[in-house]
């Protein structure tokens, strides 16, 4: 098995992730390699799942009045406010993380892992819990085996299965809350239990840092890694995919 790990800490727009992201999982089911992407958003944005309801739950005029960035994600879940945090993204062959299951377990206990080597006690949430893509915004209740830190959810993730090959998107909130969500909700928003990387703890914690501590944490996967991004041309990827991820029917389609 060979993984790639692809690094984006300047950031890119939300289609332009969203596009890579998509072509990494076809390549994933093409050739049965596996990729694996830190990056963080420019302009910060608002993600919707694939299936989320975004035109009841979201005030669509007033975002686009405020020139917030909106783009709706191939993985499903439900709404995220990507400011400061550290995004990730796996794209693999499903048989290569043990099943659906397993991979969602095995990418938790690797993203735990590396923020209790930042000293920050993460645990996971208990399995077979779930919430539909209506029940507001992502970071409002944590599913089984996210992340958490004294029962606030810390990281959100969302799963997508294409074939033989799975995309796994998820966020870890460094500094931003998802107060914005909540005031841009359409009728009564759910109480939000997230906390941030900076309060779990006690002090800053950049991008750079958690890419390392979670790279730290790959090595223990099988396969052979190159940490370089030599061999993807993602320009070219994500000219496969831009058209779809740039176009606000897309985005607004529910």
């Amino acid at each position: 098995m060979r993984w790639t790990l692809l690094t984006d800490p300047s950031g890119h727009p939300g289609w332009w992730q969203m596009a890579l992201d998509q072509a990494l999982l076809d390549e994933a089911a093409r050739t049965g390699e596996g990729f694996v992407r830190f990056y963080r958003w420019r302009p910060w944005a608002i993600s919707f799942g694939r299936h989320e309801p975004a035109l009841r739950r979201y005030d669509r005029s007033r975002l686009e009045a405020m020139g917030i960035d909106t783009v709706r994600r191939p993985t499903g879940g439900r709404a995220v406010w990507h400011a400061r945090e550290f995004t990730y993204a796996v794209a693999a062959p499903v048989a290569t993380l043990g099943g659906l299951a397993q991979s969602y377990q095995m990418i938790h206990a690797t993203l735990t892992s590396a923020l209790r080597s930042l000293g920050v006690p993460a645990t996971q949430a208990s399995t077979g819990r779930s919430t539909g893509p209506g029940a507001g915004a992502c970071f409002s209740s944590a599913a089984g085996g996210e992340i958490l830190w004294e029962g606030r959810k810390l990281g959100g993730s969302a799963q997508l299965r294409q074939g033989e090959a799975l995309l796994q998107h998820g966020s870890l909130l460094l500094e931003d809350d998802q107060r914005l969500l909540r005031d841009l909700t359409l009728g009564p928003a759910p109480e939000s239990g997230e906390v941030t990387l900076r309060e779990a703890a006690g002090r800053v914690v950049s991008f750079a840092e958690v890419a390392s501590a979670v790279a730290a944490e790959l090595g223990r996967w099988q396969g052979s890694w190159r940490e370089d991004a030599a061999g993807v041309d993602e320009e070219r990827l994500v000219a496969r995919e831009a058209q779809r991820f740039r176009d606000a029917a897309w985005t607004w389609r529910r």
